[in-house]
């Protein structure tokens, strides 16, 4: 074999294992589907869903997260407590040259709770989470002066039909 034959037949079998690597099986995905719903959940009650032993649901939860597909566990609000809660996405458009101190600045702000980088006329986009209107005003001014911010809009939400 000359060294093209070799490469390409490495690169075939790393392309092969990194695509078996990432692929989940039906156990795994139905773990991640019951997780998603409530992290919570014990092993022993996921083993009894999925019809696993419970080492068998704690040894693959070890390998999602090794494997970086589960990177976290986080609490949702009942919706009594939400409802009690101001959400607003708030777009902005950026200067580019400042795009990563605007969102170092918004990861430091309390009541920033996502970031995301999009497409379109915004560069932007963001939840917010007060408890007032008054606040929700407070950290729009504090976004809106934040050096690079051209121009922003806010939308409040009304109502969280569902959420996953």
């Amino acid at each position: 074999m000359d060294n093209l034959t070799d490469y390409r037949t490495i690169s075939s079998t790393l392309t092969a294992l990194a695509y078996k690597m990432m692929k989940l099986d039906t156990v795994d995905q139905q773990l991640l589907d019951l997780l998603r719903s409530n992290a919570r959940a014990s092993t022993s009650a996921l083993a009894r869903t999925l019809g696993v032993s419970r080492s068998t649901v704690q040894d693959r939860i070890n390998r999602l997260e090794r494997r970086k597909i589960i990177a976290g566990y986080t609490v949702r609000f009942d919706d009594t407590f939400s409802e009690r809660q101001l959400n607003a996405h708030v777009m902005i458009q950026v200067n580019p040259k400042a795009s990563h101190k605007i969102v170092a600045a918004l990861a430091r702000m309390a009541a920033v709770m996502t970031v995301h980088t999009v497409s379109g006329i915004y560069d932007l986009v963001t939840t917010v989470q007060t408890v007032s209107p008054r606040e929700m005003d407070g950290v729009l001014d504090e976004i809106g002066a934040l050096t690079g911010v051209e121009k922003t809009t806010t939308s409040i939400v009304l109502a969280t039909r569902f959420q996953r």
